[in-house]
């Protein structure tokens, strides 16, 4: 799609300006050469599988192409989260279990469940934690869509999809782009592309991306370590476009090695009071001393003893093929993903200088999926499409949790090891030299298929209405190996029990998912819509856990005839109206959408034994979402989104958390708001000056279902600025500086419990001072 520069006396192509250009939530500026008028220009997506206007789509979606997300330095697909209403929890890790989207998250970080949000690129599946965190690189576009989106992208995503497009080679241009940026901390930016067209009917796109940068968390239990918070990441990307007559085919081969730290969490209270329930960090202060147990430093510095360490790497193998091919009168499509990796990743999870807890992670696993659809070509009345899929995914995975043995003595009984063998005549205690170290291997084989159908209809000139159907079914089989333990406390904390070999199981699951839609247009400027659609996420299986009767475990704690902790789908009806518009010439464009849902077996973690996932309650909550974009003069735009969540739980069952119903979910901020207010100047014939300011603000998130105050992160606004020159021959130079009031705060709070103390994690990057060079060539 080609994008207008907004200036009076030119025109630039597409990617020429980082600087005065903005796309989000389908606009862009264009110039009335015949009226000399400035107007919004629309972006084109493909959320419901044919190419349109997203003031055409009746979705609540929001879109960036590349100059917009790399205006404001958006490098990862988690970095969406700043502008994207409705959209929370930016974790620093390869992570997705704090993302959130309308309230809902995926909270189960094992490998048995399905992420709640959706993510995609080019169409295809992205997977789960450890192998859907991609960088953004020579992108098209990003839409972020919200609300169950299982109809229109399937996998289960039911809060919410994150559907990334890449830059596709073109048959006519023989160009590209180089791009480097620097900055405090070691940061350093490359990124280039090139464009090959090889004949008429063949061309090749190349493109290539490396980041790094230097920590900015000191660890004061480690002070001769590396700063924590610090990345080094590198892939590449091949695309190769074809087309005949009636046909044509884009295939791609992407790789990805990210190497970055892992979460970092810190004590949010160092006076904890003795009557608020974790009184734990109080006696360990006054066992082993305050500077033994507390962080020290300020709030950006941590106190981890890190005894698995502290990492986060991955490398990822990706290949696609799409193939569209003309059938008059309809265009047939056919989708091929395949998807290969391993991923290594530890952390220390308690937030404190002793070994309490640290989780580490090896995983590997390849996914395939194959989807083949009908998209009707007609010009009637009724537009139409219908499609199947199928996906298979093998993944294999090994946990470590591991805590220093006289720690665990401390905390559960208030004496050392020693002391508590002798009370309970169990013998003279012999310390193990790893300590406590509790392990489990899972494996899993899942596979599914779906088949959908959507109907429009219209009505008239201005009113349609559709109707949609999805059958989803997803099968697991599933196996859960709880090793031995050598340390002779056994299996203290992290299971209660072992498992002789693995314990396996084998579960399907199914739905239908229809989606009714209705969609007037009272005039060419607007449109207003509403929509039900009903979502589902499939059940599975917990990766911490297993189930087994007291009478079953012997005097080993071997669980002799253990099942798996397996949990139900999770299923919402999801109710929205929303309207979307141009005023004043097209200068100003607005989309709102106000919703309420009522979901169905919220799948959630709890401690019992293992970390269980488990079905609890309903929830409900009512919305309001917006964007704004305008330009406010021949020299000022702006883009405005907003977001407001209401949301309740209840029927929670007392055994996972006790007098909770009527609270709110955790990481959910009440209020969003997020802009990027633009200037741009034009220099004579030569080039022109821009700068902007961005920013985002939430309110404050809850750590837990109990609500607790105490460990609640507070509202913050986080603010950044550039300022730029961009020439017409081609080059451009940005400085800026992000976080320009260097504002502390956590990406997310847990409240702890079970002897957890509350802590933060995700610490925030410092105010940091960058440039960045573009030079782009060819025609």
């Amino acid at each position: 799609m080609k994008t207008v520069h907004r200036t009076r006396n030119r025109a630039l192509a597409t990617g020429a300006s980082l600087g005065a250009i903005l796309l989000a939530s389908g606009a862009a500026f264009a110039q009335d050469s015949d009226s000399n008028t400035l107007s919004l220009e629309e972006i084109v997506v493909t959320a419901q599988k044919r190419a349109q206007s997203t003031q055409d789509v009746p979705v609540s979606i929001t879109a960036f192409d590349a100059n917009f997300t790399k205006r404001v330095n958006l490098d990862d697909v988690k970095d969406l989260v700043k502008f994207a209403p409705g959209f929370s929890g930016d974790s620093k890790d390869s992570f997705i279990d704090y993302i959130n989207i309308r309230g809902i998250s995926t909270n189960d970080f094992g490998v048995g469940g399905d992420p709640s949000v959706g993510f995609f690129k080019n169409g295809l599946y992205q997977g789960r934690n450890g192998v859907v965190v991609t960088s953004m690189f020579d992108m098209e576009r990003a839409e972020v869509l919200r609300g169950p989106q299982g109809f229109l992208f399937g996998r289960n995503a039911i809060s919410g999809a994150v559907s990334l497009h890449t830059q596709k080679p073109n048959f006519d241009d023989n160009d590209g782009y180089v791009e480097v940026g620097l900055g405090e901390r070691g940061i350093f930016e490359a990124e280039g592309a090139i464009n090959l067209p090889m004949s008429d009917n063949f061309a090749l796109r190349l493109a290539a991306y490396h980041s790094e940068e230097n920590g900015y968390v000191d660890n004061t239990a480690r002070p001769n370590d590396d700063k924590l918070v610090a990345h080094d990441k590198s892939a590449f990307r091949a695309t190769a476009a074809m087309r005949g007559e009636s046909w044509d085919a884009t295939v791609m081969a992407e790789y990805e090695d990210r190497d970055q730290s892992g979460s970092i969490y810190r004590l949010i209270r160092d006076d904890v009071p003795e009557n608020d329930g974790f009184s734990i960090v109080q006696h360990l202060k006054n066992v082993l001393g305050e500077e033994n147990v507390l962080p020290g430093g300020n709030k950006r510095d941590v106190g981890a003893d890190q005894k698995l360490g502290n990492y986060d790497r991955g490398e990822v193998l990706s290949l696609s093929a799409e193939i569209n091919v003309d059938l008059e009168f309809a265009t047939l499509t056919s989708m091929t993903g395949y998807k290969d990796h391993d991923y290594e990743y530890a952390e220390d999870f308690d937030g404190m200088p002793i070994g309490f807890n640290d989780y580490g992670q090896i995983q590997s696993g390849d996914y395939f999926e194959q989807e083949l659809r009908l998209v009707s070509n007609g010009d009637g009345p009724l537009s139409w499409y219908a499609g199947v899929s199928y996906y298979k995914e093998n993944i294999d995975a090994h946990f470590d949790q591991r805590a220093d043995e006289e720690v665990m003595c401390l905390v559960y009984y208030y004496y050392s090891c020693s002391e508590v063998f002798a009370y309970y005549e169990w013998g003279e205690f012999t310390p193990n030299a790893v300590g406590l170290l509790e392990s489990n291997d899972v494996t899993g084989s899942y596979e599914g298929w779906g088949a959908y159908l959507d109907l429009t209809y219209a009505v008239s000139d201005k009113f349609e209405v559709g109707m949609g159907l999805r059958y989803s079914k997803d099968t697991k089989e599933f196996g859960n190996n709880i090793l031995p333990v050598e340390s002779e406390l056994g299996p203290f904390w992290a299971f209660g029990v072992t498992t002789d070999g693995f314990v396996t199981g084998k579960h399907s699951w199914d739905d239908f998912t229809p989606r009714f839609v209705a969609r007037y247009r009272p005039n060419d400027d607007w449109m207003i819509y509403a929509s039900a659609t009903r979502g589902f996420k499939a059940g599975g299986f917990g990766s911490f856990a297993v189930e087994a009767d007291d009478d079953d475990v012997n005097d080993d704690l071997v669980a002799e005839n253990a099942t798996l902790n397996q949990f139900d789908p999770e299923t919402v009806w999801s109710y929205e109206v929303g309207v979307k518009g141009d005023m004043f010439d097209r200068r100003i464009r607005m989309d709102m959408s106000v919703y309420h849902y009522r979901y169905k077996d919220l799948q959630l973690n709890y401690f019992d034994k293992g970390t269980r996932v488990t079905n609890v309650g309903k929830v409900k909550a009512t919305g309001i979402e917006g964007t704004v974009q305008a330009i406010l003069s021949e020299n000022f735009d702006l883009f405005l989104s907003t977001s407001y969540n209401d949301n309740e739980i209840s029927n929670v069952d007392p055994v996972v958390a006790e007098g909770v119903d009527g609270n709110t979910l955790p990481g959910t901020p009440k209020f969003t708001f997020a802009g990027l207010l633009s200037y741009h100047q034009p220099i004579g014939d030569d080039g022109e000056i821009n700068a902007s300011i961005d920013w985002r603000t939430q309110t404050k998130t809850y750590g837990g279902l109990d609500n607790i105050d105490l460990y609640a992160q507070e509202g913050w606004s986080d603010f950044s600025a550039r300022v730029g020159y961009e020439s017409n021959s081609g080059w451009q130079v940005v400085a800026y500086v992000e976080n320009i009031f260097n504002r502390m705060y956590y990406d997310g709070t847990a409240e702890g419990g079970d002897f957890f103390p509350g802590h933060g994690f995700g610490i925030s990057r410092p105010r940091t001072f960058g440039a960045r060079f573009t030079y782009r060539f060819g025609s």
